[in-house]
């Protein structure tokens, strides 16, 4: 238990970190951001009760904005996506029983799912987030291409983080 706590935690500050320092100074065409800090969301467990989940989601967005200046928006996306994680899940794998772990991977989900579970997530974030930064639908051509670019973005990074977390799980074993 207390070594799982650390684990979280470590890729808590180390997701914290990577977005503020690397990623948050991207921004591919002007329009493609990645936010991959949503990572540590996605890993969490599904049997972690949702109050959890939500209080965690909340502190992980309020994080990214102190450092990011961005006024509660990601706090406020990150609550919903924390809300919304284990339904989406449910959607592509409706069944919890059969998982090998119940933390979310390509291991334990299997990959189609995974990256169904991963663009899903990715997608409503990136459309939260959008949506709340923009206010209005003044120019829906620009938003749709700025959450979809930004959305294909992070879903490219994730999956290259979790298949290089899971080889080195495996060389591990």
């Amino acid at each position: 238990m207390l070594k799982t706590v650390i684990q979280f935690f470590i890729l808590y500050v180390l997701m914290v970190l990577a977005q503020v320092i690397v990623f948050n100074r991207i921004c591919l065409f002007g329009y493609a951001v990645p936010l991959v800090f949503i990572y540590f969301i996605i890993k969490l467990p599904v049997t972690l009760h949702i109050n959890w989940v939500l209080t965690v989601s909340f502190l992980l967005g309020l994080t990214i904005d102190v450092f990011s200046d961005t006024q509660g928006m990601n706090a406020l996306a990150c609550t919903l996506m924390g809300l919304m994680r284990k339904s989406v899940l449910h959607l592509y794998f409706p069944r919890e029983d059969d998982m090998t772990s119940s933390q979310p991977s390509m291991r334990s989900l299997g990959v189609s799912v995974y990256l169904k579970y991963v663009f899903s997530i990715s997608l409503i974030y990136c459309t939260l987030f959008f949506f709340i930064e923009n206010f209005s639908l003044f120019n829906p051509g620009r938003l749709f291409i700025k959450i979809a670019s930004s959305t294909l973005l992070t879903f490219i990074i994730l999956t290259a983080i979790e298949s290089l977390r899971s080889r080195r799980n495996e060389k591990r074993l």
